[in-house]
């Protein structure tokens, strides 16, 4: 998900006779589709594995955000058993923002609307029935920055969609907003998220992904200063939660993703359409032109 896919590497693996790009992942952000077009590059993805897998780490960054799990199990592996400053709300009654109701986004929002009895405010260029049957309602981005308490993000990262959530947004947004992403880290200006925090505009921030994360994510730097000094300031907030893109890392969506990628190559190989998993620039989705600031 982090491979650079630009132009330049494109030609280079096209001269060397690449004729597919296979992605084990579900975004595409990181390849020019245009190039890829150009060169008769065939680009591949998984579009589903496990949407549950990250559905489930959606709510658990959520619930260990609001009732401050993640602070508690530091403090009492030190023998701190006082209650000061865990205090956090229940989720019931609440109103919840999902931007992208795709397979993980519907999830999500089902979990908030008939597991916790919150009302769920929705985004995204096609409504989905099921969710509307069961009282998500569906509206626009700036309705839902203005009265959730709760905003999860689960679409794709495009020109249209990067840093939807900026200052103007967060500027509009309840007092105490509670932020997460499992997305792409690019929906979110990180520095404007920063100025949030500080205020208290944004009430708590759980991100298993981050803008410039491809130098950093999947690597050991415990032992090292990290350089990032975004994600540096990040980490200083006690109601900051950041993990290392592990939404996706169960056991069922690492064995659904080899074999969605095996299968890509098999019938690209044998001359048969790939489906849902080919990529095209064509068959990229734009969002709505709504300027979601």
């Amino acid at each position: 998900m982090n491979d650079d896919l630009s132009a330049p590497v494109l030609e280079a693996l096209a001269a060397g006779g690449t004729r597919l790009i296979a992605l084990r992942c579900a975004g595409f952000n990181n390849v020019d589709l245009r190039a890829a077009g150009r060169l008769g590059l065939a680009v591949a993805r998984v579009p589903a594995y496990s949407p549950h897998a990250v559905a489930e780490f959606t709510i658990g960054l959520l619930l260990s955000l609001v009732r401050g799990i993640h602070r508690a199990h530091q403090r009492t592996r030190d023998g701190n058993f006082a209650l000061d400053g865990l205090l956090g709300f229940d989720l019931h009654g609440r109103t919840a923002g999902v931007i992208g109701t795709g397979r993980i986004g519907a999830l999500v929002a089902r979990t908030l609307a008939a597991g916790f009895h919150c009302r769920v405010l929705a985004h995204d260029l096609h409504s989905d029935a099921a969710l509307q049957a069961i009282g998500v309602i569906y509206t626009d981005i700036r309705t839902i920055a203005a009265e959730s308490d709760i905003i999860t993000l689960h679409c794709p990262l495009t020109p249209e969609t990067h840093h939807m959530v900026r200052a103007e947004t967060l500027a509009r947004a309840k007092p105490g907003l509670v932020l997460v992403n499992t997305s792409r880290g690019g929906l979110i200006d990180a520095e404007a998220a920063i100025e949030a925090l500080k205020t208290g505009r944004l009430g708590g921030l759980a991100i298993d992904v981050y803008e410039q994360e491809a130098d950093l994510f999947f690597e050991d730097f415990s032992s090292e200063i990290l350089t990032d000094d975004v994600l540096a300031r990040l980490l200083t907030f006690p109601n900051v939660l950041v993990t290392g893109h592990q939404a996706f890392f169960t056991r069922e969506a690492l064995t659904a993703i080899a074999r969605t990628t095996l299968d890509n190559a098999a019938r690209f190989a044998a001359g048969g359409p790939l489906g849902p998993a080919e990529v095209t620039e064509a068959a990229v989705v734009r969002p709505r032109p709504e300027a979601p600031g």
